[in-house]
């Protein structure tokens, strides 16, 4: 890390760490010592670990013995030299933990009202007098500050549905707020002026068209196909002209790395007055966009050429993906000559992206697995859930996005890549295991690939495929964000990044920013974007985790609410797990409620069943019934 960049309160740790030998200094630069690596733990099992290394094309090391840190936790581990086996290394100290913050909320015990932890009801490590405690309600909640051991916040009661969302965000310290100096930021910017920005090329005669969900309120990307010269081009709404480093809106950008998506409402990473209105690509206005010109060869699918280029386009419609699809299946027609024209061409433009996504199966994978999507009243209890399809319209956006991912890759050697390692022996084994007892001849083929797709066929013959897919899901390595590449498993890619969402994840602003220091030769830009580009791209996969948590527990909390009033009531549900406990997902009316289990004999895995729902824990979002009887085939 370069001096410059270290702050004041960075500076003190940066000290210690020196006179520890951790780091070393040279040309106003700390470095770590060769023996020491810096990481975030994960795949903890059986007291060990592996440490994701803060570093360019740095392997992980196991970590053997835990001692007191777990899964999540930044620590500094001295490398085990000469040692046989896997790179491997020991827990110099530990620096940072997983849960900066945590949830307590007041219950009675032994007659008298206690402050325990949300998850695990052990008593929370801050000084507070049991008069104190008393002048609070039981089911009363806090946000704990770990580091500073105090209580940071009264969130509300355990009673009030209205809570679930503060408890989700609190518990990693997010808010939905902006700061005075970001909004006024963000409001300073005027209306795009095509005159201002003579040097972009104008691009407002194509016919782009957005095409997204119906309740989308900001549009990342445009999609325009010529036909004629079999050139696609996909826009981006141009984040990095408006938010510069190290502003407001900057500093607040990194701080949340990504949007949140609640059944309700989205959290947004940049203020509404950018996200959802000047950066967005709404139709019948000029906006400002960096523009992947993609030239292919429609025959053999390969890109001949391309280019990326700021520009201004003019976005002629905008469609969702309901209105797409009946437009394939001939339900919709156009209403005006600009509407033809767009719909002529994206039904060309489908041939292309069905081809497309055919060649890339052919190396990648095609995981069907169950998306949910839940809608909520205006007290945040559950009115309906629904699963959420892939259509053709989405699978042609995803297929033009994927290409101008994997053309930003290809454009230089150290940023941001989006990398997906294969699994390991391991877990394959566990799956394996997994799959036979259900019937599912495991058979090795030459590639991992050919081996799962053997086994997906035969999921499909058992009417198990989405069933199948998430267990397969399960045992695949976690895509992250790296500096170096590492390709993509999953798609198949070679090199891939993520370069098409830059309203809502901060890893694509910063790949705009890289590319454009590239195309302009900026070697000082371009080295400021790389600096600390490994501690960034830790950063972010970090906050990724912690955005899809936060949106996968917030719907576990409306899930325990609602079986909160339906005790002794019988569901459908379906098993889907026997080891190490019991587990169940229900399958009814209201579907994708996890569940804890018990029952009299022996259950397989993927078996339908009905449950008795006996008791629900609010607090931490468990549903607990009983297998009454199976259901009968």
């Amino acid at each position: 890390m370069s001096e410059q960049d270290i702050s004041e309160h960075e500076l003190k740790h940066i000290h210690d760490w020196y006179a520890k030998n951790y780091l070393t200094y040279n040309n106003h630069t700390y470095k770590f010592n060769s023996k020491y690596r810096a990481g975030s733990l994960g795949l903890v099992q059986n007291n060990t670990a592996y440490l994701h290394v803060i570093g360019e094309n740095v392997r992980d090391l196991l970590i053997e013995d835990l001692g007191l840190a777990s899964e999540g936790d930044l620590i500094i581990a001295k490398r085990l030299l000469g040692k046989r086996g896997a790179p491997a290394a020991t827990i110099a100290e530990i620096v940072g933990r997983e849960q900066t913050y945590s949830i307590a909320y007041i219950i009675e015990k032994y007659g008298h009202k206690s402050l325990v932890d949300i998850r695990t009801d052990h008593p929370i490590g801050i000084e507070i007098t049991q008069e104190q405690i008393e002048k609070y309600k039981l089911g009363d909640l806090f946000q704990i500050d770990n580091y500073e051991n105090k209580i940071a916040a009264y969130l509300g009661n355990l009673d009030d549905p209205l809570v679930d969302e503060k408890i989700v965000l609190a518990q990693y310290n997010k808010h939905d707020a902006f700061g005075a100096e970001v909004l006024k930021l963000a409001s300073s910017f005027s209306e795009v002026d095509a005159k201002k920005y003579p040097k972009r090329k104008d691009l407002r005669d194509l016919p782009f068209c957005t095409i997204d969900p119906v309740s989308a309120k900001d549009f990342d990307d445009a999609i325009c196909w010529d036909d004629t010269n079999k050139i696609l081009y996909v826009a981006i709404a141009d984040v990095s002209e408006y938010v510069q480093p190290f502003g407001a809106i900057d500093n607040e950008a990194i701080y949340r790395s990504f949007s949140i998506y609640l059944p309700h409402r989205s959290i947004p990473m940049l203020p509404r007055q950018l996200s959802e209105t000047l950066c967005s690509l709404q139709p019948h206005k000029d906006r400002l966009a960096y523009v992947f010109e993609i030239h292919l060869d429609v025959d053999t699918l390969q890109v001949q050429y391309s280019e990326v280029y700021e520009a201004i386009i003019h976005s002629k419609r905008r469609f969702n993906y309901e209105e797409i699809d009946s437009f394939f299946e001939g339900k919709l027609q156009a209403k005006n000559e600009d509407e033809k024209i767009v719909l002529d061409a994206i039904s060309k433009l489908r041939i292309v992206t069905d081809a497309l996504r055919e060649k890339r199966l052919q190396i990648g994978f095609n995981f069907r697995s169950s998306e949910i999507e839940m809608q909520l009243d205006s007290s945040h209890n559950i009115i309906s859930t629904t699963v959420a399809e892939e259509t053709p319209s989405h699978a042609l956006i995803e297929d033009c996005m994927l290409l101008a991912n994997k053309e930003a890759a290809a454009r230089y050697e150290r940023g941001v890549f989006r990398i997906h390692e294969p699994p390991s022996q391991a877990k394959l084994q566990t799956l394996y295991q997994e799959l036979s007892a259900i019937g599912i001849q495991i058979q090795i083929k030459e590639t991992i690939k050919e081996t799962i797709e053997y086994i997906q066929q035969q999921a499909r013959d058992m009417g198990l495929e989405s069933e199948v897919d998430t267990l397969i899901i399960r045992s695949q390595m976690q895509a992250r964000y790296a500096p170096y590449n590492a390709g993509h498993f999953g798609l198949g890619f070679e090199r891939y990044t993520h370069f098409t969402s830059p309203i809502r994840r901060y890893s694509d602003l910063i790949v705009h920013r890289l590319l454009k220091a590239i195309d302009a030769g900026d070697t000082k830009e371009g080295s400021y974007v790389l600096r600390n580009i490994e501690s960034l791209c830790m950063a972010i996969s970090e906050k990724e985790r912690e955005a899809s948590n936060i949106e996968i527990e917030f719907m576990a909390r409306k899930y325990a609410r609602w079986a909160q009033t339906q005790l002794t009531k019988e569901f459908k549900a379906k098993i889907t797990a026997t080891e190490p406990e019991l587990k169940g997902e229900l399958k009814d009316n209201i579907i994708g409620a996890k569940l804890q289990l018990t029952a009299h004999d022996h259950c397989t895995l993927f078996e339908d069943v009905i449950v008795r729902i006996d008791k629900v824990d609010i607090a931490k979002a468990k549903i607990f019934a009983t297998i009454v009887r199976r259901v009968d085939v």
